[in-house]
């Protein structure tokens, strides 16, 4: 169970990554941002695109346990999911409410995400 934990969260990170890079305007149309500008759009393939991408690759290396390092990269990658989860709440309390999809889904996909890595870690 442990690896096929792994195995959705690495495929979650490689979808997006690839839809990041491949159509960052439509990755980001359901937050209604705006990515007409070649530098916006530049952003999205950075951020969610080759972040995603390279995320998906260190999460390939916990699959495998190469070196011993399946907890290590869980944890970590867990605690990046459970930074995005955070950053929701605060914009809950800082901004107006707002419905449950996009944002609550994805907060919740984070949690998910993080708990299925933690339970890999061990």
């Amino acid at each position: 169970m442990d690896a096929a934990f792994l195995v959705i969260v690495t495929t979650f990170f490689a979808g997006l990554g690839m839809f990041g890079l491949i159509a960052p305007a439509a990755l980001l149309q359901p937050f209604a941002i705006d990515v007409s500008a070649p530098e916006s759009r530049s952003e999205v393939r950075a951020v969610y695109g080759g972040f995603g991408i390279a995320i998906a690759a260190v999460l390939v290396v916990a699959v495998l346990d190469i070196a011993g390092m399946r907890s290590g990269i869980a944890i970590t990658v867990a605690a990046a999911l459970l930074g995005m989860a955070a950053g929701r709440v605060v914009s809950r309390f800082a901004d107006r409410r707002t419905p449950f999809y996009p944002v609550w889904f994805y907060f919740w996909v984070e949690l998910l995400g993080a708990g299925m890595l933690v339970a890999a870690a061990w």
